[in-house]
């Protein structure tokens, strides 16, 4: 059995660089809380304008919230001069996004040198209750980290 690669010692600030730069973490209002190896989270607080009709928090958010921890599960463990593009996700969508804040928690479920498997899930916490409303299965591609992978 082959030993694990140990996250590089930068991990957590690559990460945190790296989110700071995603506009889209930045217009739904998404924070990380949590960066370890092998392991984020990112919390997210109920905004009207980001549910869809039934006033549900929108898949689409939820995808997009699941793909961003899978992602950077996946860049925690990648070498210090990588950064990570997402391949292909499949999202569950268990039970409506209806809560007073969301937890997004992503997990490396296969580290390889090119391509790793991250898991997802969300949670919607209410004042009583912590509910799972989606899942994501994730692969990722360990790309060399570059300013102009969007050229």
């Amino acid at each position: 059995m082959a030993v694990p690669r140990i996250a590089e010692p930068d991990f957590k600030e690559r990460v945190e660089k790296s989110f700071a730069r995603q506009a889209a973490m930045k217009l739904i209002g998404a924070q990380l809380t949590r960066c370890e190896p092998g392991v984020v989270e990112v919390e997210l607080p109920f905004r009207a304008d980001l549910t869809q009709q039934h006033g549900f928090l929108h898949a689409g958010i939820v995808s997009t919230a699941l793909d961003a921890v899978c992602a950077y599960s996946a860049l925690t463990m990648m070498p210090a001069d990588a950064a990570v593009l997402t391949i292909e996700f499949k999202v569950n969508l268990l039970a409506p996004g209806k809560g007073d804040h969301f937890l997004f928690r992503g997990n490396v479920t296969k580290q390889g040198r090119t391509i790793m498997v991250s898991d997802g899930q969300a949670f919607a916490v209410g004042e009583t209750e912590v509910k799972l409303v989606a899942t994501m299965t994730a692969t990722l591609m360990v790309v060399k980290d570059r300013e102009d992978l969007q050229d």
